[in-house]
């Protein structure tokens, strides 16, 4: 199992590494986020169908699945630091393109550059974790870098709603472009450079080592259940959120905002208890994918709770909802470690890949099925679309973690195979 890491002290660990990274992960979930709270907007302002405000908001999800792979190539190739940047500045660059959009081609066009752009968020995170985290402390490693995207999701709600009322949703993201632009630049200043290897590898080796992955029974394994839990959880609370408070539960806007910042908490709170429950269970040799699975179970419960429209499902389920819809994140430092460090950054994306395939998929298809049902008469969304929606995706977790538990993987002790 390959175990090494660069060493830095723990104030250094701290300042120029896990914190760059964060605040790139914050703003790539503030921007993953925030359309479930400009959406009513944008429907106003273009006149979109629930299909078109999906495909819109997916088409941020699409990019980013779609720059998976070759972001693995480069961070492991370049390291983290330079790959980063470069990447936040191209976010900030679509969020101006965002702002100035006249037509939803436009819209399209720039949401999928910021999610290019912050293709990198979580993975540059994870791999600088991999080059500088000891491998017993990486799951807290990770899950501290996440759950800062927790904060970035909790400013996607009742602060984007304030900047909203009182700017307007477009001078909003001209002041994101300014904030974005600033953690390009403490990144490339701060963190330190990526180690140089021995015998760096050539491009053509990098990209066998791909195959190499996508050919591993064990990826296989753990990816189904990974990908269809934290996609569906991704696709569901970044847009669809929003619109079943106001059409299931009947809250206004500004209690949809203030639900949803209950829910980002909830988000922060999951997050570093699922990664400092896992750095003590590890300790006492519980592995970490048993650990993953327990939180995906009560993450499910939740998903049924809120298809069976339970009464207090607009407060204590839809938090246990943000709270464990990530659970996955406990599968990445699973995978580093299997595949070993120099394959970190690949394995990583590689499953990263699917997740925000899955998210893309799920976002984009349950507007699908929601305008399935006709539009009530006040020009929300028929109950039974939601319903249906977002049962067909916990149907497909649920045949993903069968497969799982009949095919669970063995860690090998070497770290390859």
């Amino acid at each position: 199992m390959d175990t090494r890491s660069d060493t830095l002290s723990l104030p250094r660990l701290i300042i120029n590494v896990l914190a760059p990274f964060s605040l790139g992960y914050f703003f790539s979930y503030l921007y993953r986020a925030v359309n479930a709270v400009v959406a009513p907007d944008l429907v106003q302002d273009f006149g979109l169908s629930a299909s078109e405000l999906g495909l819109l908001t997916a088409a941020y999800l699409f990019a980013f699945a779609g720059f998976q792979l070759p972001l693995g190539v480069l961070l492991d190739r370049f390291g983290p630091r330079k790959v980063q940047a470069a990447l936040v500045c191209a976010a900030a660059l679509g969020a101006l393109i965002f702002a100035f959009a006249q037509s939803l081609t436009g819209l399209v066009l720039a949401r999928a550059l910021i999610g290019m752009g912050s293709a990198g968020g979580l993975m540059a995170g994870f791999k600088a974790v991999a080059i500088w985290v000891p491998e017993d402390r990486r799951a807290l490693a990770n899950s501290s870098i996440m759950a800062i995207g927790g904060l970035g999701i909790l400013t996607a709600t009742v602060p984007a709603e304030y900047a909203i009322q009182a700017v307007g949703w477009r001078n909003m993201f001209l002041g994101l472009v300014v904030l974005t632009l600033a953690v390009a630049v403490v990144i490339y200043l701060m963190v330190p450079n990526q180690p140089k290897r021995p015998v760096p590898e050539t491009f053509k080796q990098q990209l066998k080592s791909i195959r190499k992955i996508y050919s591993s029974r064990a990826f296989w394994r753990v990816a189904p259940l990974a990908a269809t839990t934290a996609g569906v959880h991704i696709g569901i609370q970044t847009l669809w959120v929003g619109p079943w408070l106001r059409d299931v539960a009947g809250l206004n806007r500004g209690d949809v905002a203030e639900q949803l910042g209950a829910m980002a908490i909830g988000f922060l709170i999951g997050t570093l208890f699922s990664g400092a429950v896992a750095d003590w269970l590890g300790r006492k040799g519980v592995d970490l994918l048993t650990i993953m699975c327990g939180f995906i179970l009560v993450f499910m419960a939740a998903e049924l709770a809120i298809i069976l429209e339970v009464p207090w499902a607009v407060s204590a389920v839809w938090v246990i909802f943000g709270m464990f819809g990530q659970a996955a994140i406990l599968a990445y430092p699973w995978l580093a470690s299997y595949f070993g460090t120099a394959l970190a950054g690949r394995a990583n994306t590689a499953l990263n890949l699917l997740v925000f395939s899955t998210a893309f998929a799920s976002q984009y298809a349950i507007g699908i099925i929601i305008d399935l049902w006709p539009q009530r008469a006040d020009g929300g969304y028929a109950n039974e679309g939601y319903q249906a929606g977002f049962g067909v995706f916990l149907g497909l977790q649920v045949l993903a973690l069968m497969w799982f538990m009949f095919n669970r993987p063995q860690a090998h002790p070497d770290g390859q195979r």
